[in-house]
């Protein structure tokens, strides 16, 4: 049976993260440290934490430091990415994989062709689907509306924000609580997986098209 068909309360859940170097001109962005946190069927707090600096061929930029507070020096004896294989296989094969906005962990993931990983949840495309209503959907704010932060911190007392294995708990922390709270615990993966974000994307374009005429979207 394909894990898309697979009943929710059966799976593991795997969340991954990455931090990056930042954009520069003729540098692409690159990975200085991964965060993994693994959750079992029984949506227990999240276990089997793995946290990595990831050492790039570039520097990382100004702008990149000043959001995740990571350093060249930070990296500079770092593992490369490629051998970093054998722990990200361990931890994400098998699972369901979760990432918010999980274009960017796709993207690193691409050192490794053909692994395999998956299927995905996008708790940003599943946060707009269960709470379309949301003017901000970037997980800081997500957790902090829904009022998880006391259980992240709780799991994580030494991280913070745009750390990489706190961002990744904090994804479990997120689908866990929309599984419980919207009732989907009794779905299977491939309807979580294929959320519904019509809602959202109608309260976008009716904010945009009132702003353009000048209305205030936010009146009776």
């Amino acid at each position: 049976m394909s894990l898309l068909d697979a009943p929710v309360r059966e799976v593991a859940w795997a969340a991954i993260d990455f931090e990056g170097t930042g954009t520069a001109p003729g540098q692409s962005d690159e990975a200085v440290q991964v965060g993994i946190a693994v959750m079992g069927a029984n949506f227990a707090p999240p276990q089997n934490f793995f946290r990595s600096y990831v050492r790039p061929n570039g520097r990382l930029t100004r702008a990149a430091t000043a959001v995740h507070r990571i350093t060249d020096r930070d990296v500079e004896a770092a593992p490369l990415l490629p051998s970093l294989w054998p722990e990200i296989k361990s931890r994400l094969s098998g699972s369901v994989v979760v990432a918010h906005g999980a274009g960017t962990e796709k993207r690193f993931l691409r050192a490794f062709p053909m692994h395999g990983f998956g299927p995905w949840i996008d708790t940003l495309a599943l946060s707009r689907a269960v709470m379309p209503a949301l003017s901000d959907h970037s997980l800081s704010a997500v957790v902090a509306s829904c009022q998880l932060e006391p259980v992240l911190r709780a799991a994580c007392p030494e991280l913070d924000w745009h750390d990489a294995l706190f961002d990744a708990v904090a994804c479990l922390v997120l689908l866990r609580h929309c599984l419980e709270r919207f009732d989907l615990s009794s779905s299977v993966v491939g309807q979580i997986a294929s959320a519904d974000t019509a809602a959202y994307h109608r309260g976008r374009a009716f904010s945009r098209a009132a702003q353009e005429a000048g209305i205030d979207a936010t009146e009776g």
